[in-house]
């Protein structure tokens, strides 16, 4: 009577827990969508002027062409990620691609209303069968991490070639000063590296650290131990080649909304808005309004420098910003969220 009263309890938990989800992530996509407006008193974007616009650029087959594009590079950066994710999660339970690929989306649904999206990391885990879903988070957070990576890298090497084209005339521009930013920056790639590359060292550190204390967690933190520098390498690599599509997609939606900008020049912009994205820490109910307000600053910078600036770039940056959150994560969430009643938040003991 006790087992089938525990195991009614699991169900009634997680149903719960599940219907929790569901309803906070569709009441957080329509607040951001239907009622939070962004910009400013000139120009302010929201869910309407999008839809104004692409309506008005319906019959441009150019355009046409470009959508496409984003849904298809939105469907491979997913996959990437999927692929990515069953490639770590083998080392302690096999999953198929299509197992991986739900458990992505739940990820997203979960994380698209906490800070720094980390509820990513246990949107996944749930959805494996076998495994105990701490072991799960510490290897999700090996992909996390070399996600970070990548951003970091391209956008420190991005930043060398930004600051002599857009601020060499700048008063407190030096070459000295522009070596030591380089030294600096060449250091913590360096750095950043050789951590991760390391990463399977970190348990054997923290077991001499906390020695007998917190004997459990030691031993679910200790899975990423088995990674080799191979495998760990494999992982960066499809982090950048995931890095590369949304990046194209933020440039392919600046053409769509009319910022002409040329590619090299787009791509190193919107790697510094990733980067300094990164590197403030947000919560996600205000990312994208920072976002946004980071994106006009950079892109801006090109239009100032060799172009003409004016209003109608402006709504094109902010739309494009705004769009990309839409393609990126809102659509994907919004999937996820019928995948999340898969997941097992309570389940059976095993006797």
């Amino acid at each position: 009577m006790k087992y089938l009263t525990n195991i009614h309890k699991n169900r009634t938990y997680n149903i719960i827990i599940r219907s929790m989800i569901v309803f906070v992530t569709y009441f957080y996509i329509y607040k951001e969508i239907f009622q939070r407006k962004r910009g400013d008193e000139e120009i302010m974007i929201d869910w309407h002027s999008l839809i104004d616009y692409f309506s008005g650029i319906g019959d441009e087959p150019h355009s046409k062409v470009l959508i496409i594009w984003i849904f298809l590079l939105m469907l491979v950066n997913w996959g990437i990620e999927s692929l990515k994710w069953q490639f770590l999660i083998a080392k302690v339970e096999k999953v198929s691609f299509l197992s991986s690929f739900e458990a992505i989306l739940s990820g997203i649904s979960v994380s698209v209303f906490t800070p720094n999206r980390v509820g990513e990391w246990f949107g996944r885990v749930f959805i494996l069968k076998k495994v105990n879903p701490w072991k799960g988070v510490f290897i999700t957070m090996i992909g996390s991490f070399s996600q970070l990576l990548t951003t970091m890298v391209v956008g420190a090497i991005s930043l060398l070639f930004f600051i002599p084209i857009y601020y060499k005339t700048a008063d407190f521009y030096s070459q000295y000063l522009y070596y030591g930013i380089v030294a600096i920056v060449f250091g913590i790639i360096a750095a950043l590296i050789l951590i991760f590359l390391n990463i399977t060292v970190l348990p054997v550190f923290t077991r001499r650290l906390l020695k007998n204390k917190f004997v459990k967690a030691n031993e679910y933190f200790s899975v990423i131990s088995d990674y080799s520098t191979g495998e760990l390498i494999t992982v960066f690599v499809f982090s950048f080649l995931r890095y590369c599509v949304f990046s194209l997609q933020f440039y392919l939606f600046l053409m769509l909304f009319s910022v002409e900008i040329p590619l090299l020049h787009g791509l190193m912009i919107i790697s510094l808005v990733f980067f300094i994205m990164t590197a403030i820490p947000t919560v996600t109910l205000t990312e994208l309004g920072i976002r946004g307000a980071v994106s006009v600053y950079f892109i801006s910078l090109y239009f100032t420098t060799f172009g003409e600036y004016s209003e109608t770039i402006k709504f094109g940056i902010f739309a494009s910003s705004f769009s990309l959150w839409i393609i990126n994560l809102a659509l994907p969430a919004i999937v996820g969220t019928f995948f999340v009643f898969r997941l097992k938040f309570f389940r059976r003991k095993k006797i």
